[in-house]
């Protein structure tokens, strides 16, 4: 009887061990949630990682867009300014040339000095040659630098010789040997000039001057 007891009590605890390790156990249901509950957040994160990494890629994209929009207005407006330029200055090539025919044109009429009918037709003739020349060239802004009388000015002017003056103020122009031309702003050729420096004074004036 005892034997029989002793068994049915290590039974009782079998099945007590059992039934708290089945209550214990989660449930089908309550496991396939806890696997769902993972998936989702493996699914949140991985949306997460997703959207930073398309963010990342716009703004990288965003960024080439605009860099490759200020290239392009910059490219516009280089190729403005070279299509101003040559309008401009494209004809100071052809420019320089129709000044070496002018140059002539001038000496001519220097040569020119005699009175008869033929020199006289001759000047006229390239005077109002001349006068032609002017006005196409101010029809282009094509301007003449003729600075007698003016202040030297180095941008402009060429200074071939320094000739002292008693009467032309220092560093001023004496003579113009050619004259010079500008286009548009821009330097066609230079005017050959003659500077005026302070005259020389003499010898017997700068010893009084010593000796004061």
């Amino acid at each position: 009887m005892s034997h029989q007891q002793s068994s049915h009590e290590q039974q009782t605890d079998a099945e007590l061990i059992a039934e708290v390790l089945e209550q214990t156990k989660p449930t089908a249901a309550e496991a396939g949630a806890e696997e769902t509950a993972t998936e989702e957040t493996v699914s949140i994160e991985s949306l997460r990682e997703q959207l930073e990494q398309a963010q990342q890629a716009a703004a990288a994209n965003l960024d080439k867009a605009l860099r490759a929009q200020a290239e392009m207005e910059n490219l516009k407006k280089r190729v403005q300014k070279d299509l101003d330029d040559e309008r401009k200055y494209g004809l100071a090539k052809f420019a320089k040339e129709l000044l070496s025919v002018l140059d002539s044109l001038e000496l001519g009429i220097q040569a020119a000095s005699g009175d008869s009918p033929e020199v006289v037709k001759l000047r006229e003739g390239s005077l109002l040659t001349i006068k032609q020349f002017e006005s196409v060239f101010a029809k282009f802004n094509i301007e003449t630098i003729d600075p007698l009388g003016q202040p030297f000015n180095p941008e402009f002017h060429q200074a071939m010789v320094m000739q002292p003056s008693e009467t032309a103020e220092p560093n001023s122009v004496l003579n113009v040997f050619q004259k010079g031309y500008i286009l548009n702003g821009r330097l066609l050729r230079p005017a050959m000039v003659v500077v005026a420096k302070a005259a020389d004074k003499p010898a017997d004036s700068a010893k009084i001057d010593e000796q004061a």
